[in-house]
């Protein structure tokens, strides 16, 4: 075969191959084909068990019938041939045999039949005018020795056997041999059989099978078109339901089912449309709220900024002139000028989140180098950590380009997980870990110290949560850090995961694709660390880079 010719071969074998994946996509997605599939399936069931239970009884009855039919003929053949057998005073060998043709032909005419047999009984005494036997050709291959010896043993009874005869054509046909005896007078008993065909019979149970067939298959067909027509029109409403859910998780809120008659289809579409009206006015009311809550945070943040300059500038007059004043009053100044501080990025952060709420953060993207990126926060943040005993790595095993990032908000998002792994710390080191691939950029913070709760791990980028409401910030965050940082990193198509386990430590992990707008299949960096039950770095495999050559002071 030629390439040309195995080609439309291997079509049409993909798609016979195809047919059932389909067929399996169309049970699970359609409620109307699996409703008459199943409708039709048990149908065929019933209709197969009802139709074998006739065909069966109605063989079984034919056969009966047909079988008390050929008793009688064959009974009434054997006594017209006994009468003639009766009164009979041959003597001699011929006219035996000519006695004997005689009852032969009486058998054939009363029984209908031309497959007659006839046998002298053995264990007789020798006789020489006693007539030879004869045989039918088509009943002799088919007439068993178990069928004789019954006959032979019961002289007067009469006895049957199902055979299969030949029909002449290389086939068979169903019949039976019924066997008696006959009293030959002068020359002793001999053994009669009479086959009948039972062609006819058959014949007529395979058209009533056939008939049977036909109609089982019209109606499978008809059954099919009615379930068809009943579950289209009790699927259709909802068919019209679901596609009406979709547009409306979809954000159409003005779609609505067609409400016809009054029937429970009707109740349900009255239903689901008041459902729709009453979630389409909370929406409503919940984004006007939402609007309000958003001014609200903005109005107040603005407005709080005058009186909170005049706060500063007065501050840090009396924080200049702290040294002249008495001890109270001085540790006064620098708590005032230290919760100052709070308060100005406590305001910042509320500006931004309002932002990210009105959705009008743009990004201010530029190639930039993560690894200097974090060395940088690294180098800001590390007399804080140095007040509270951690120590920060950095680890760069390589590959690091640049990523097309907005680096003010990226270095906020390090420095809010910095800052966390630093108040949750326990002292402890604190490694920060940067990795790429041709699709993403990724940063990682792991600290070794508190570590948290499944169900504390699910609030921790809710906004002002604190997974103990009677610890205080320590280091003086907002309670919006994290929630800003996860804000920032869905801006830039990214991802900040989590993974934490109590008493060992939590890792955050930054994940954004190198190019603004794209996207990435796997992050460079694992979530969960090799060596989860470690209790300070000590990651082998990887190039620590020199924390000195980025500008970072040592720990």
């Amino acid at each position: 075969m030629s390439t040309a010719e195995a080609a439309p071969a291997t079509l049409r074998i993909g798609r016979w191959r195809g047919i059932p994946r389909r067929l399996a996509s169309l049970w699970r997605h359609s409620l109307q084909f699996r409703t008459v599939l199943i409708t039709l399936a048990l149908s065929g069931l019933a209709i197969l068990v009802i139709g074998l239970y006739i065909s069966f009884s109605v063989a079984s009855n034919l056969f009966q019938t047909q079988l008390d039919q050929v008793l009688g003929s064959s009974n009434n053949a054997t006594a017209a041939a006994q009468r003639i057998l009766n009164p009979s005073d041959a003597s001699d060998q011929a006219a035996m045999q000519s006695l004997m043709d005689s009852t032969v032909k009486i058998v054939q005419s009363s029984s209908g039949s031309s497959l007659i047999g006839v046998y002298r009984a053995p264990e007789q005494d020798p006789s020489t005018i006693a007539p030879l036997g004869s045989i039918a050709p088509g009943l002799e291959a088919v007439l068993t020795d178990e069928l004789r010896e019954r006959v032979q043993e019961n002289p007067g009874g009469q006895f049957w056997q199902s055979v299969a005869l030949d029909d002449g054509a290389g086939g068979t046909d169903p019949g039976v041999v019924v066997g008696s005896d006959l009293q030959v007078p002068g020359a002793g008993r001999y053994e009669l059989y009479i086959g009948y065909d039972f062609a006819d019979a058959q014949q007529t149970l395979d058209q009533m099978q056939a008939t049977g067939v036909v109609g089982a298959i019209a109606l499978l067909a008809l059954l099919a078109v009615v379930t068809l027509l009943v579950v289209r029109w009790v699927i259709e409403p909802i068919r019209t339901a679901a596609m009406t859910s979709r547009r409306l998780a979809a954000g159409d809120l003005g779609v609505r089912m067609p409400e016809k008659g009054e029937d429970e289809l009707a109740t349900l579409a009255a239903s689901f449309n008041g459902m729709a009206d009453s979630l389409q006015a909370r929406i409503r009311e919940l984004a006007e709220l939402s609007v309000v809550q958003q001014r609200f945070v903005s109005d107040v943040s603005h407005e709080l900024r005058t009186p909170l300059t005049t706060i500063r500038l007065a501050g840090d007059v009396l924080y200049g002139q702290r040294d002249d004043f008495p001890g109270p009053t001085a540790r006064t100044v620098e708590l005032l000028h230290t919760q100052t501080d709070r308060f100005e990025q406590l305001l910042a952060d509320l500006l931004e989140i309002s932002r990210y709420d009105a959705g009008s953060v743009e990004l201010a993207t530029e190639p930039t180098n993560l690894v200097h990126l974090a060395g940088d926060a690294i180098e800001s943040m590390h007399e804080l950590a140095q007040e509270r005993g951690s120590e920060l790595r950095l680890d760069a095993p390589g590959g690091h380009l640049d990523a097309q990032v907005d680096p003010r908000r990226i270095r906020r998002i390090v420095r809010n997980l910095l800052g966390n792994a630093i108040e949750h710390g326990e002292g402890r080191p604190i490694v920060i870990a940067v990795d790429s691939n041709e699709q993403a950029v990724a940063l990682s913070v792991r600290d070794y110290g508190l570590g948290m709760s499944e169900e504390e791990q699910s609030h921790v980028f809710d906004r002002f949560w604190r997974a103990d409401p009677s610890r205080t910030r320590t280091i003086g965050g907002t309670g919006l850090g994290l929630a800003i940082s996860l804000e920032d990193a869905v801006a830039h198509g990214g991802a900040l995961d989590l993974w934490s386990r109590p008493g060992v430590g939590t890792v955050f992990r930054l994940t954004i694709p190198r190019k603004a707008g794209g996207e990435f299949a796997e992050s460079p960096l694992p979530l969960a660390p090799v060596d989860p039950e470690a209790v300070g770095p000590g990651a082998p495999n990887t190039v620590t880079t020199d924390t000195k050559s980025l500008g970072v002071p040592d720990a």
